[in-house]
């Protein structure tokens, strides 16, 4: 097994928390209390759950292995391990790294826009420009937010300088040190909502939205919903874990890490919504606003609460801060690749990957705005983009994984990878690699929009 060349995670539970960080994002936040909320309730739970163990978890598995086995970026570790197969199999495995690569990238760019709008909307509530503010005020704030190009690209501006400092400081003093702090003030945040929330809200009308199942909600679009957002929450197929897995030190099981890092991603979308859930019943809010709900519908409830200026502004910081987990993530892999594969420094690599990334970014703040009319078919810049990376590039780049994992990997590295693993679970585990993993991955690029 190879060396890293750029350090490795001090322990278990800073990979975990790295780990953990690089899956929790907006789209636990954001995005999972209105997909619950437009897909029928605990019917999309149950399909949700279901996917993150059989296609999310055999795939975060299968990265992870490639990663440590190969110590290197993800171009090199795909084309290193191609070339040691007993078959020789051709190098051009490589492309499926370059391909990781230019999606993280272009899911940076616009990911980084939707979390400066966190941090706009924290700004306004904590210095009181939310204060009085009924449902027709919202609605024009986020009107002359979105509506101002200088004020989009502002935030959009000032959250890629964060991420700039963070990755530029390394693994250990960056990477490391960022998600030791930001994941537990993360967690604690959510749970403080979450208690607050069940006092002053309908907890029990949310409980039971979100765990009483009922089959008849379910359907095809339910179903292809809560599948392609299983996929999408756990940060696979773009090579972010086989960059992580690349500074796991080979004495810890990566199987357990992954299960455990599963396990807490499921957790803080699930704080979530019970977060979020009961003051939309409380205050006999739409639960299918759709993406407009964090920034149009909630706000409403949340200023109208006791000390409702510090709990919106608490509630849009944890926005932010499960961005930033996020967004870290999604640029280190490309900066490692052009360190490794250009020798270029770790300063210059991640210049050329903010730059890269915010120039792209400007294109999604202008769609908002100036270049609102300016569309390819039906899609402004900004859709184009996010349809673009998580319908058609992610779910690509996943299955290439699946296939190299499962088909082009000889048996005994892999198991050998995952030990110690009862061999009962690594059947297990390619079973779901090799078939059902890669089923599930096509369905989502049939039934995709794009």
């Amino acid at each position: 097994m190879n060396q890293s060349q750029h350090g490795q995670w001090s322990s278990r539970s800073a990979f975990i928390l790295a780990t953990t960080g690089a899956a929790v994002g907006l789209g636990n936040i954001w995005k999972f209390p209105y997909m619950v909320g437009s897909y029928g309730g605990s019917a999309f739970m149950v399909v949700y759950l279901i996917c993150i163990v059989l296609i999310g978890l055999p795939i975060m598995i299968a990265e992870i292995l490639i990663g440590r086995q190969a110590r290197q970026n993800s171009v090199s570790a795909l084309n290193m391990l191609a070339c040691q197969t007993s078959s020789k199999q051709t190098s051009a495995w490589r492309y499926l790294g370059w391909w990781g690569s230019a999606t993280l990238i272009l899911v940076l760019s616009f990911y980084n826009v939707i979390a400066g709008w966190s941090l706009g909307y924290a700004y306004y509530a904590i210095s009181g420009h939310m204060k009085a503010l009924d449902a027709e005020g919202f609605k024009q704030l986020w009107q002359h937010f979105s509506g101002s190009p200088v004020l989009l690209i502002f935030w959009h501006s000032l959250f890629m300088l964060f991420n700039f400092w963070i990755v530029k400081r390394g693994v250990k003093r960056g990477l490391e040190q960022a998600t030791h702090y930001m994941m537990p003030a993360l967690l604690v945040i959510l749970v403080a909502l979450v208690v607050y929330a069940s006092q002053i809200g309908d907890f029990q009308s949310a409980w039971n939205f979100l765990f009483n199942f009922h089959p008849k909600a379910l359907n095809a679009s339910v179903t292809i919903s809560a599948m392609g957002h299983a996929f999408f929450t756990l940060a696979i197929g773009a090579g972010c874990l086989l960059t992580y897995g690349c500074y796991l030190g080979s004495t810890i099981s990566i199987i357990e890490a992954v299960v455990t890092v599963a396990a807490l991603d499921v957790l803080v979308a699930l704080l979530s919504g019970m977060a979020i859930f009961p003051i939309i019943f409380h205050y006999h809010l739409p639960i299918s606003s759709g993406p407009g709900l964090m920034f149009l519908v909630l706000p409403v409830a949340l200023t109208q609460m006791p000390a409702g200026q510090w709990v919106a502004g608490l509630f849009f910081i944890l926005m932010a801060l499960a961005a930033l987990t996020s967004t870290i993530s999604l640029a280190e892999p490309p900066v490692v690749l052009l360190m490794e594969h250009y020798k270029l420094s770790r300063t210059k690599a991640i210049t050329s990957v903010a730059l890269t990334s915010w120039i792209i970014g400007l294109g999604s703040a202008l769609s908002f705005n100036r270049w609102h009319n300016y569309k390819l078919m039906h899609w402004t810049f900004f859709d184009a983009s996010t349809d673009l990376a998580t319908n058609i590039m992610l779910p690509i780049g996943g299955l290439g994984f699946c296939l190299f994992a499962g088909w082009i990997m000889p048996k005994k590295q892999s198991m050998d990878a995952l030990q110690p693993c009862p061999t009962w679970l690594y059947r297990t585990w390619l079973s779901l690699i090799r078939y059902v993993a890669p089923v599930g991955i096509l369905i989502i690029l049939i039934a995709s929009p794009f």
